[in-house]
């Protein structure tokens, strides 16, 4: 018994030194989270992504539309399921560490062939004398078994780590799609106010056109102008008459947008468009660009994938190494119910020990091993590209609000110039000291000049919301 014993501990230490020596060396790399000084040669630390979604987005009409969008998107909700699976996957790895415990109870009959080893025996045994062992057999169990396996290596440990990462991440993942959707709907919102004043545009130019048109009948009457001006005419109030289906059939569509963000079927969506134009741009405060690793729920999940990434590494790595599994029963077993409970005759118990390791034909875990080596740099990668998106977004939409403000401004002294330049061009008309080309490309001009003053504005909310959500804001 003792040489045995030594032989099974030599066995076990050659096993342990062999898959020790022989592990195959993985690719690795190390994450860049460096991120430059800042946007702008600005130090301030205050930044907008802090600021809570219901402040930063004022109008209450806005606001009642992402509320009921939190509590009814169904992406939202499906996202919120995938956290609770993630939880549920903690609760997996978890249990794997800890000993599995349960109860077996069983009753069969066996029929043992008389001339044979076993039947022999039982043919001359006797139970109590004068009473033979009853054939067949009956056989009755009641018993409690439990097997755990050690986690010498922390295999099973690190495997809970990376499902709670990957739970984190799960968490990250959703807030960032909650940012996501509120930048969506304050967008569509934005576009659907556009939308409906460049309707006012059009509707204010098609009663312009229109008493022009009655004025160039007159013209044509009085013998001062042809036919010709007037079907030009006519011709430009048809011209913008129809924009206004094309512009409604947007207002159907951006409408019918928002309802399904809102997880509702189509229906009107109420808004103000009167305070569109008049509405400020506020102050944006970017803070600093390493404030990015701690505020955008994208970047968060990505570093979280990394860290489960990492730990899968480990958890393949100690596939290599030798696993120490226990196992243990106790219990009653006998062929007869009134013997069942009878101590210490019916009481079975065992108790083993189980050394697992691989030594031959290992390429399923050395598979197993470089998968997961390559998942990890292939995180890494993912992180870093993250961190990079998130200041190209985020200095991108800050020179975008500057250069709208300033085209903003522009635009709206164009507007100005041309709004007037319509009433000069047909008081000139009048006294035909101008031609109706000139008072037809004037109207034109000043149409389009309110719609891209309408279209400039928009992209400077657009941009607003867009540098909230780049800066990490919406889904706090």
């Amino acid at each position: 018994m003792k040489h045995s014993k030594y032989i099974c501990l030599g066995m076990a230490s050659m096993a342990l030194s062999f898959t020790a020596c022989k592990l195959p060396t993985p690719i690795t790399r190390t994450e860049n989270s460096t991120v430059p000084a800042s946007f702008n040669n600005s130090q301030d630390s205050t930044n907008t992504a802090r600021v809570k979604w219901k402040e930063y987005f004022t109008d209450p009409y806005l606001v009642a539309l992402i509320d009921t969008a939190l509590k009814n998107n169904q992406e939202l909700n499906i996202m919120t399921q995938e956290i609770a699976i993630s939880k549920n996957e903690i609760r997996a790895r978890k249990g794997e560490y800890l000993p599995f415990v349960g109860v077996r109870a069983g009753a069969g009959v066996d029929k043992t062939a008389r001339y044979t080893n076993i039947g022999a025996m039982e043919e001359n045994t006797e139970i109590e004398p004068g009473k033979k062992m009853p054939d067949p057999l009956p056989d009755y169990l009641v018993a409690a078994y439990a097997s755990w396996e050690i986690d010498v290596w922390h295999k099973l440990h690190n495997a809970k780590k990376a499902a709670v990462a990957r739970f984190l991440s799960s968490v990250e993942g959703r807030n960032f799609a909650i940012t996501n959707m509120v930048a969506e709907i304050a967008d569509s919102y934005y576009e659907l106010l556009a939308l409906d004043n460049q309707l006012a545009i059009i509707n204010q130019n098609i009663d312009i056109q229109t008493n022009a048109l009655k004025i160039v009948k007159m013209q044509k009457d009085a013998a001062r102008v042809t036919e010709l001006a007037v079907r030009r005419f006519e011709a430009q109030v048809l011209s913008t008459q129809s924009m206004q289906y094309g512009i409604q059939q947007k207002i159907t569509e951006t409408e019918n947008r928002l309802n399904f963000l809102l997880g509702r079927y189509p229906q009107h969506v109420d808004r103000n468009d009167q305070t569109f134009t008049a509405t400020a741009t506020p102050d944006i405060h970017s803070g600093l660009p390493s404030q990015l690793l701690a505020n955008r729920p994208d970047i968060r999940a990505a570093e979280q994938d990394l860290a489960a990434a990492k730990l899968d590494v480990k958890v393949a790595k100690a596939r290599f190494y030798p696993s120490l599994g226990i196992s243990a029963s106790i219990g009653y077993q006998a062929f007869n119910p009134s013997f069942l409970l009878k101590t210490p005759e019916s009481i079975l118990y065992s108790l083993a020990g189980e050394l697992v390791a691989p030594l031959v034909n290992r390429n399923a875990i050395k598979a197993t091993y470089y998968t997961a080596s390559a998942k990890q740099v292939q995180a890494v990668y993912n992180y870093e590209r993250t961190i990079l998106n998130a200041y190209v977004e985020v200095a991108n939409q800050l020179a975008k609000i500057n250069n709208l403000s300033k085209s903003y401004d522009l635009k709206s002294q164009q507007v100005d110039a041309l709004t007037q330049s319509i009433t000069i061009s047909n008081d000139l008309f009048r006294s035909a000291r101008a031609d109706y080309m000139e008072v037809l490309l004037t109207q034109k001009d000043a149409l389009e000049s309110k719609f891209e003053l309408v279209e400039t504005k928009k992209e400077q909310m657009n941009a607003v919301v867009n540098v909230y959500r780049a800066l990490g804001g919406g889904w706090n």
